[in-house]
């Protein structure tokens, strides 16, 4: 096997450096990629991570794994083990360690009321809750308890717009609440260890890759099983996914430039054509962002039987890729 890649490694925090390496190979067109890792008494410890023909499965693979190592105390003797650029350089870098310091050290129980006050408020709303307010944002909340409209502007992820729909209500939560600092929080860059942000910034890269990755096998197991010529019902008992995921799954597929049409005609082949033009006409009318005004353009206001609306609700996605489709072949060929 001819290695292609090879990287040291040591271990913070390790009084005999912890020694490790990653590497990716290559043997008559098969991938492989392996952790090798220096045992206490000084014995090999080798791991397997791929091994297959995709190179691009493999840097999926290579990016969590590695991400994994870093996030428990390995440090690279060579940088730029991801390959991209540098994302926490200049004024990125703080709104990172306000983000990092907050899930360290946020309130328990002022998340868990903010996390209440969320639910209510989608509830009455009738809104999914990360439409009102997402976790980071209730994390620095609760993290940096702001008294004041000001000090609540001063929180990344919060605008002007979230300070009038809802800082009103944020500060009734945190006005109950003493702290032991003060605002601009530029304190918070002095007191996060670089050792504990380099960590967390690793953690946050694993989950990253990890959601990558199962995207990535994901997307291989559906378009298998669309050159099968499997249906929706069909592709859902395969992956475990509600049809609905399949769908939107689907979306994604031809945003990626993959053709997923023979799958999408075998399922719209009972659909009345006057039916699929309606539905065209109106995403040319309303535009194809939001699904429920062309539902109602089409069906009428009244589909009160839920599992008819999910039925309805996938026809509009199967044909908004056709559309979409078309819409993007129209302006390459401008």
């Amino acid at each position: 096997m001819q290695i292609v890649f090879m990287n040291q490694m040591s271990r913070t925090g390790s009084g005999d450096g912890g020694a490790a390496q990653v590497w990716i190979g290559e043997e008559e067109g098969i991938w492989q990629l392996g952790w090798r890792e220096t045992g206490e008494e000084g014995d090999l410890q080798d791991e397997s991570w791929y091994e297959g023909g995709s190179w691009q499965e493999l840097l999926c693979v290579y990016r969590h794994g590695l991400a994994q190592k870093l996030g428990a105390g390995y440090r690279p003797v060579i940088e730029g083990v991801f390959h991209e650029s540098d994302e926490i350089k200049g004024r990125n870098q703080h709104a990172l360690k306000l983000q990092c310091y907050s899930e360290l050290h946020s309130s328990d129980d002022l998340y868990s009321e903010l996390c209440s006050w969320r639910r209510k408020k989608a509830a009455a709303g009738r809104k999914a809750p990360y439409f009102i307010a997402s976790n980071r944002v209730l994390r620095m909340i609760s993290a940096f308890v702001p008294h004041t409209r000001e000090e609540l502007l001063q929180l990344p992820g919060i605008g002007s717009s979230k300070a009038e729909e809802h800082g009103e209500e944020w500060l009734e939560l945190t006005g109950k609440v003493t702290r032991s600092f003060q605002f601009p929080l530029d304190w918070v860059d002095r007191v996060l260890g670089e050792e504990e942000f380099m960590t967390w910034q690793y953690k946050q890269k694993e989950q990253k890759y990890k959601q990558e990755l199962e995207h990535y096998r994901m997307s291989r197991l559906l378009l298998a099983g669309i050159s099968e010529g499997l249906s929706i019902e069909e592709l859902s008992s395969r992956t475990g996914l509600t049809r609905r995921a399949v769908v939107e799954a689907l979306e994604d597929l031809e945003k990626e430039g993959y053709d997923t049409e023979v799958l999408i005609q075998s399922e719209l082949v009972n659909m009345p054509e006057s039916e699929q033009n309606s539905i065209w006409q109106s995403y040319e009318e309303l535009g194809d962002t939001f699904l429920k005004p062309v539902l109602q353009r089409v069906y009428g206001g009244e589909t009160a039987v839920e599992a008819a609306q999910e039925e309805l609700y996938e026809r509009l996605r199967l044909i908004r890729i056709r559309f979409r489709r078309e819409q993007g072949e129209q302006k390459q060929a401008v």
